[in-house]
């Protein structure tokens, strides 16, 4: 395409007798916008790199030398203890999920989910949920739980407001019961998660045996974010809890990824912070935690956590993750995926780059392109 458009170029200025008027500044404006287009997201990684804090300092908190151990009987409902030393999984994706939630846990299911075999490496997926204030939701989840053996509810109440909590019992759940993890994604319900996408990503940005060890936290970078101090707000959170003018960089919640490492070291973190009322968001209370261990945020291009990413099938097959996807749209898009042969290095560089670009528009024009 973008020899095709320079070849356009040469032959229209040949045809007007060398460098007249505007169309060779035309020509290289068009140049660069499909070279822009190709390259789209080392822009992005570039341009956030710029944004992002310099140095990750650390809070004075004293850490625990050990974490309380969890048991089993903290949660309500479980898979077998055994389901990782069973499955020794490389990757462990724990989706957040709303107890009424069950048509988008299906969905996710249907498609990327399940136990699976990803570019050589096992993967497993499971549900974390609280608890439903509906008595009959309640045992549906256990029938839910029995039939398909894949859900962990916490002891306690399923709510927006308690977010914070459900994603410190997954870290609790995952560092007790599947040690052996080289990496734990925490992904939401309505995001349609690629763990072969980010098993190649992890592979060509050095996951080697022995950066596995390293601190990871990976995900869609949120920058230079202002705490909300409208009491109306869900989002509220009041100067005693955080007195900043700006959170540290953080992961958007809807899809991070942590190495083994980070999981322990976030714990750590989060069992000597003291929990204010109301709780922060949890991905602003990941990156609280995150700053308070030294560990700096990874921004990935392929993470969606701001505007919406509109369809395209070789878009999609690079992208981790993308958010706000109901269930009826990831069964048809994951099938339409996978429906022929990956797509060709160029056609996945182009639709990713036309997919970001529209993304970005309908943003800013306030709606989807």
């Amino acid at each position: 395409m973008v020899i095709r458009g320079l070849w356009v170029c040469k032959v229209r200025l040949a045809k007007r007798g060398g460098y007249l008027g505007l169309l060779p500044v035309l020509c290289l404006l068009v140049f660069a916008c499909l070279l822009a287009v190709l390259f789209v997201d080392y822009i992005e990684s570039w341009v956030t790199s710029l944004g992002m804090s310099r140095g990750v300092g650390t809070h004075r908190v004293v850490l625990p030398q050990r974490i309380p151990p969890t048991r089993s009987e903290e949660y309500l409902l479980m898979p077998s203890p055994l389901v990782c030393q069973r499955a020794k999984p490389y990757l462990i994706t724990m989706v957040i999920s709303a107890p009424a939630n069950r048509k988008a846990r299906q969905a996710i299911r249907d498609t990327w989910g399940g136990e699976v075999q990803v570019r050589g490496h096992r993967v497993i997926t499971l549900f974390m949920l609280g608890q439903p204030s509906d008595p009959v939701l309640a045992k549906e989840l256990v029938e839910e739980s029995r039939e398909r053996g894949d859900l962990v509810q916490g002891r306690f109440l399923d709510s927006y407001a308690n977010l914070t909590l459900k994603t410190l019992s997954m870290l609790a759940w995952a560092r007790r019961f599947c040690p052996q993890a080289h990496f734990l994604a925490k992904v939401d319900d309505d995001v349609m998660f690629n763990p072969s996408a980010l098993l190649h990503y992890l592979v060509l940005y050095g996951a080697t045996p022995e950066s596995e060890l390293a601190d990871l936290y990976l995900g869609r970078v949120h920058m230079r974010v202002s705490p909300n101090r409208n009491p109306a707000s869900k989002h509220f959170l009041s100067e005693a809890a955080f007195g900043g003018a700006a959170f540290p960089d953080y992961c958007s919640g809807t899809a991070y990824v942590l190495s083994r490492p980070s999981v322990l070291k976030l714990s750590l973190a989060a069992a000597a912070v003291h929990l204010p009322k109301p709780l922060p968001p949890e991905d602003v209370f990941m990156g609280l935690c995150a700053q308070t261990v030294g560990i700096k945020p990874n921004h990935s291009p392929f993470f969606s956590g701001g505007p919406p990413v509109p369809y395209g099938r070789c878009c999609y097959q690079a992208m981790v993750s993308v958010h706000h996807t109901k269930p009826e749209e990831m069964l048809r898009y994951w099938a339409d995926m996978h429906s022929t042969a990956p797509c060709s290095w160029l056609r996945v560089r182009t639709s990713l780059g036309f997919c970001k670009v529209r993304a970005h528009l309908g943003n800013l024009l306030g709606f989807a392109l």
